[in-house]
């Protein structure tokens, strides 16, 4: 068999669970974007080591699966190959696309407020214009990857493996398992990473070497490759109490105040202790327990094949999470848009909760629209007349009776 011969094909309809969950994490990554913003004292993240960015990755993985891995099912490794190289491209330049009007929006309130505090000393992107020599050439060469602007960079990387994966399951799914662990322990134990900022020397904070674990996950479970888990009361019961004992020593109150709400010094020294096992830049194994703890709980809770998902609000959190992309762009924008639009109007119990749902109603239009382009309703519309315009097959008078009744 040659590396080009296709890839057995497994099953790849779209599960509507998939979509609902990408839109649930699309609104969580918003709220905790805003800055400054009290309602992100209530995401999952503040109650548990795993967050949103486990849900997006997680998520990914199984679109991916679906979405590329069908390609290298039917028209072999390198046509898969190709498809993966197209999609990096389109995520990076949405990742270019992104950080400059992020940086023109800042630059534009800076201007309005006449101040210097978006873009000033203490902000993570004036390397910019301390630098834009060096910035720019690195930011472009994903060798600078600015907090804000550093998961897109990630999803790149991970996009990069799938063919090696892919490969590697032709052989033997053992071997997929051992290529992830092997670049997970490289993370973890060796300190493999990308530099990000090379004047501190810092790596990405999302290290994809680290964070392939959760991603190739979802992607196994999408393919095929890992079986459904039982659905198990006694594993629930597990579940929980393994989330219950997790959320003191995990809670982050207060923009950053860990640790029980910041209340008991003690669970501060626990949770210290326990940074190895929860970091969230290498992706530590007990951040990883916690997420597959409460995926499982979402799994269970939503019914066989998603039954329990019904309704109107249910069916427009899945069409947000069906156009994951520009969603999460339009995102990343509005909520800078909206912090400085709560510097300006102070941050009062009404205004904080007009802006997140402003941001909420700005992610949903978002969604429809980008949907509505990709119907190509121009390309239907004028098909749909000219059917209307078309007269009917005139019936040939000899045809035989039988025929025309």
């Amino acid at each position: 068999m040659t590396i080009d011969a296709p890839i057995p094909a497994a099953p790849a309809a779209r599960d509507p669970r998939l979509d609902f969950f990408r839109g649930v994490g699309m609104f969580i990554i918003l709220i905790a974007h805003i800055p400054y913003n009290t309602w992100a004292d209530w995401i999952p993240a503040r109650f548990g080591f795993s967050d949103a960015a486990d849900l997006f990755v997680f998520c990914s993985g199984m679109a991916s699966a679906i979405a590329f891995g069908g390609v290298f099912a039917k028209y072999g490794w390198l046509n898969g190959a190709a498809r993966i190289v197209h999609r990096m491209w389109q995520v990076y330049w949405a990742h270019v696309g992104s950080f400059l009007v992020t940086i023109a929006l800042l630059v534009a309130a800076d201007a309005w407020l006449e101040t210097n505090a978006y873009l000033g000393p203490e902000s993570p992107l004036s390397y910019l214009f301390t630098d834009p020599r060096h910035a720019l050439v690195e930011f472009l060469t994903l060798t600078w990857a600015p907090n804000y602007f550093d998961i897109l960079p990630m999803y790149i990387a991970i996009l990069a493996m799938i063919p090696a994966v892919m490969a590697l399951a032709r052989v033997h799914k053992g071997l997929v398992a051992l290529f992830v662990a092997v670049l997970w322990l490289g993370a973890n134990v060796l300190g493999w990473t990308i530099i990000g900022d090379r004047v501190g020397g810092w790596g990405w904070y999302f290290n994809p070497f680290g964070w392939q674990l959760v991603f190739f996950t979802g992607f196994a479970f999408m393919r095929g490759w890992l079986p459904a888990p039982p659905r198990d009361a006694r594993l629930v019961w597990a579940c929980i109490a393994f989330c219950l004992v997790c959320a003191p020593v995990s809670c982050q109150f207060g923009f950053g105040c860990y640790a029980g709400w910041g209340y008991a010094p003690e669970l501060g020294d626990i949770h210290s202790w326990l940074q190895p096992a929860i970091d969230k830049n290498y992706y530590g194994l007990l951040r990883y327990a916690h997420f597959l703890a409460t995926a499982y709980l979402a799994w269970m809770a939503v019914g066989v094949g998603g039954a329990n998902l019904k309704g109107s609000a249910v069916d427009l959190m899945r069409k947000v999470g069906q156009q994951t992309l520009a969603v999460f762009l339009t995102g990343i924008v509005a909520a800078q848009a909206l912090g400085v639009a709560l510097d300006v109007a102070g941050r009062t119990f009404f205004t904080t909760a007009a802006a997140n749902l402003i941001g909420c109603a700005i992610l949903i239009a978002a969604a429809l629209i980008a949907a509505w382009f990709k119907a190509p309703p121009w390309k239907k519309k004028p098909a749909l007349k000219a059917a209307a315009r078309a007269p009917a097959p005139a019936q040939r008078e000899d045809a035989p009776r039988a025929a025309q009744a």
